[in-house]
């Protein structure tokens, strides 16, 4: 059998590795063989096969989530999980991929004017500039239009990502969000260039998606100059606050 999770890999592709180990740990000890690949967009796909394949299927569900793959089993006024993609390249709001696949592979629209009633009246790649969003970076809608006729979905963030977006933007630290490799490899970088120290805070936000929460007075471009030479694969975005 075969489920399509809510985790993504592409960049330097070191996540393969990464959830292989998460599985050993996960269902290893079960009657089941497994294989990792990607679907279209980057999403992860886990074929299963063995007397357990149900029961690990059920595992991995609740460890790592499910995309929904069909619009039509997407619910109004329900949370999904997703990632930006194609950011900066509309200037009428930022698309979500949630993982819908059919009848066609469709993103979730978050509307200017729905960003504007937030954030000021602002365009669109200005909010992704100085908010330091890149293409997979995780994040929570929750649905607010399903048109199924005009295959057109939009969304809102949900409570706990306004939460998370306010504290990010407002704390006073340097971020540095860095997608396309494990946050193993980024600690590599941090550790070779010997700025793992003016890192107070590193969070996986995903497979491949690592948040950096630098400490006061260390500012986030010049530490994405140093270590973007060991990140070749990775994107990377910023917060930065003026001193």
């Amino acid at each position: 059998m075969e489920i399509v999770i809510l985790e993504k890999i592409y960049g330097d592709r070191s996540g393969f590795e990464k959830l292989d180990k998460k599985l050993k740990s996960l269902i290893g000890d079960l009657e089941v063989s497994w294989k990792i690949g990607i679907t279209q967009k980057q999403w992860v796909k886990i074929t299963l096969e063995g007397e357990d394949e149900e029961v690990s299927a059920n595992l991995i569900r609740e460890e790592f989530g499910e995309v929904p793959y069909k619009l039509s089993s997407v619910k109004e006024g329900e949370l999904y999980r997703g990632r930006f993609i194609d950011l900066g390249k509309v200037g009428y709001g930022v698309y979500v991929d949630i993982g819908i696949f059919s009848p066609a592979p469709k993103d979730v629209l978050v509307p200017l004017y729905y960003l504007k009633s937030l954030f000021g009246d602002k365009p669109a790649r200005q909010l992704i500039r100085e908010f330091g969003w890149i293409d997979h970076l995780p994040v929570e809608l929750e649905i607010t239009k399903v048109e199924f006729g005009a295959r057109e979905i939009e969304g809102k963030f949900s409570e706990k990502q306004l939460r998370q977006i306010k504290q990010w933007t407002t704390d006073g630290y340097d971020k540095i969000f860095v997608a396309g490799t494990i946050s193993e490899k980024v600690e590599e970088a941090l550790i070779k260039t010997g700025h793992s120290r003016d890192v107070k805070r590193l969070e996986e936000l995903g497979l491949m998606e690592t948040l950096l929460v630098l400490k006061k007075g260390t500012q986030a471009p010049g530490i994405i100059k140093e270590i973007g030479p060991h990140l070749r694969a990775a994107v990377f975005g910023a917060i930065k606050f003026e001193d």
